[in-house]
């Protein structure tokens, strides 16, 4: 490999590695907010374009063709919801959506067509990179919740120097006259963290599950996911809650012979251990805790059902294409006064924004995606049938794309990650595997 292709593999995975790492960001005067993986996305895709141009070769896989014509459907809907505008800081926030979208389709395409040039090896390393961006920012997090209870805010210590921003640990209330935190740790909101942990979580138990007695990977397997189930626990999210338990109803039926093994019970038993340990020194603090989260009575849960109010009188004035990209805020504060309040629902925001029409092609896209997480699966079983070792690696992960990818979709009825970066990192992952591993159906 050349030292410019070396320049472009590093470019990625370290794009994929920082990708959740929303707190490192800079406020640029001409440009905005400017975040780390905006600035690796942007370097990325220039290195990509000039090793393609320098192999003389810009042919892309099928799979990011498709995914190339699905990203110009949803700029020419979002183009025609720009006609439905009305102010000058609607314009203003279109404009900054549109950008963000660009980039982030761009990202995906390109990501797909690299993964899938580079082959097998290189898909399991963008895997990795994913997933251990993720555990970095989760020890973060822990760092960063051990900080607080002690008085320190770390976010100031450590962050504010290299951002020059301000920000530090959710502080969920008080409990008699002791903080609650919730670990929010590189990415801004608790609820955030919990939902992106999903991913390493439901893709890298199956994963897990099916590995061999004696695997090297086995025990750190084990270690990382029990401490990605606490961590995920100290966000006191319910909406990540929501989606684990669905992606773990998935998985079940497939893994339903791991339930008593030791394999499973044996992580799950150590996390209930530490968990149960915490919460019995502090019985009473605990309780109050997790009476708040599961009350429907609770402040903000009446939030995030209000925003479905919005939707049909939405509709009513601008069905077909809404009321134009990242425009909810505006609309929120027009009705209630309240400023930079987003719609808390990835589903809401889509309806609102882009109308029936931008909702019906979103639908059409999951579909796509869904789809060939299935032609993953499809691809696992037949080389069980050949008998290829690989299956023991590709069906697991192919379920456990499958399962995250439902239990992302159930968590974003009341929040909207799907618009960060690291889904489209995860869609990359889902997009490409049919391909990846495809190959070896018609090897020689």
């Amino acid at each position: 490999m050349t030292r410019h292709g070396r320049l472009t593999e590093w470019l990625f995975l370290l794009t994929l590695f920082t990708i959740t790492f929303a707190k490192l960001r800079w406020n640029v005067p001409a440009a905005g907010d400017l975040v780390l993986a905006d600035v690796l996305t942007i370097l990325f895709l220039v290195s990509f374009s000039a090793d393609a141009v320098a192999r003389r070769d810009a042919r892309l896989p099928r799979t990011a063709v498709y995914v190339g014509a699905f990203g110009a459907l949803f700029l020419l809907v979002y183009l025609v919801g720009f006609f439905n505008l009305t102010t000058l800081q609607a314009v203003d926030q279109f404009w900054k959506g549109l950008v963000k979208f660009v980039l982030h389709f761009a990202f995906l395409v390109a990501g797909i067509a690299y993964v899938v040039r580079r082959g097998e090896r290189f898909y399991w390393w963008a895997l990795g990179a994913l997933v251990v961006g993720l555990a970095a920012n989760a020890a973060y997090g822990v760092l960063q919740l051990a900080a607080a209870q002690a008085g320190v805010n770390l976010d100031r210590l450590v962050l504010s120097p290299l951002t020059g921003g301000a920000s530090a640990i959710n502080v969920y209330g008080a409990v008699e006259g002791q903080a609650v935190y919730r670990t929010n740790a590189l990415t801004g909101d608790p609820n955030h963290l919990g939902i992106m942990l999903l991913v390493p979580l439901l893709v890298l138990a199956p994963i897990y599950l099916r590995l061999e007695r004696g695997h090297r990977l086995r025990v750190p397997l084990a270690v990382l996911l029990g401490f990605l189930l606490v961590v995920q626990l100290t966000t006191l999210s319910r909406s990540a809650i929501l989606g684990l338990v669905v992606g773990l109803g998935i998985l079940a039926f497939p893994y339903r012979g791991f339930v008593l093994s030791r394999a499973l019970l044996v992580p799950v038993g150590a996390v209930a251990a530490v968990v149960g340990a915490v919460v019995a020194q502090r019985l009473d603090f605990f309780r109050v805790i997790l009476r708040s989260r599961t009350s429907t009575e609770w402040g903000s849960t009446g939030v995030h059902f209000d925003v479905y109010n919005f939707v049909p009188d939405v509709l009513a004035s601008n069905p077909l294409f809404g009321l134009g990209l990242n425009n909810f805020s505006v609309y929120y504060e027009f009705v209630t006064g309240r400023t930079n309040w987003g719609p808390h629902s990835f589903y809401v925001a889509t309806l609102v924004e882009t109308g029936l029409v931008g909702s019906a092609l979103f639908a059409v896209f999951l579909w796509y995606v869904f789809r060939r997480v299935r032609d993953a699966r499809a691809i696992g079983r037949a080389l069980a049938a050949l008998r290829d070792p690989l299956a023991a690696r590709v069906r697991p992960l192919a379920w456990g794309l499958t399962a995250a990818l439902a239990a992302t979709l159930v968590a974003n009825l009341f929040y909207l990650t799907m618009i960060f970066y690291y889904f489209y990192a995860f869609a990359i992952l889902a997009l490409a595997a049919p391909t990846v591993f495809g190959r070896r159906l018609f090897a020689d």
